[in-house]
């Protein structure tokens, strides 16, 4: 696959002050490469962790990031967001992966809805942090942790992980 290096010369918060105030805001710039490990970091931010804080959005990708480093996770990012069982159907009818709603590690990607990325400007914003996070710039800030859930929701598994902290609407935890 063949790398893109581009600049993104409209991050959101300069085109939103620039909109908003109608006179030349400055415009923050940064190089990036355009890879699949990014983009798949920030699509998982984008539908785990779009509403939240940033420290959350971070969280979220640190979750992965850490699941990289573990030996009881996939080695890469984009196999630990994509992780989860597949329909042996859907494989052996169509020759296709497909997961099985419901059962995956991040639940944006078999929950059944649509997986396109709507909201544009914060995607891009999404994929900037999502490259700051693979370059260690918050290593350490959810100590470790492999897990988390919505403030929502009550799953089986938080009782056998330690607790680390809540940061917006997740919970996060760590599997010593």
């Amino acid at each position: 696959m063949m790398k893109k290096t581009i600049v993104l010369t409209a991050l959101v918060a300069s085109a939103i002050a620039y909109k908003s105030s109608g006179s030349s805001a400055e415009v923050a710039t940064e190089t990036f490469t355009i890879d699949a490990e990014t983009t798949c970091l920030a699509k998982n931010m984008y539908f785990e962790a779009k509403g939240q804080p940033k420290a959350g959005q971070i969280a979220v990708s640190l979750v992965v990031m850490n699941r990289v480093k573990d030996s009881r996770f996939p080695n890469t990012i984009c196999e630990v967001v994509y992780q989860g069982p597949t329909s042996k159907w859907w494989k052996e009818e169509h020759n296709k992966d497909v997961p099985i709603r419901n059962k995956c590690q991040f639940s944006w990607f078999c929950d059944g809805k649509s997986d396109e990325i709507r909201d544009v400007y914060a995607y891009s914003g999404l994929y900037l942090l999502a490259t700051r996070v693979i370059d260690g710039r918050y290593d350490g800030m959810i100590e470790g942790s492999t897990h988390y859930h919505a403030t929502y929701v009550n799953p089986y598994w938080a009782k056998t992980k330690t607790y680390i902290a809540q940061i917006g609407d997740h919970i996060f935890y760590r599997w010593d």
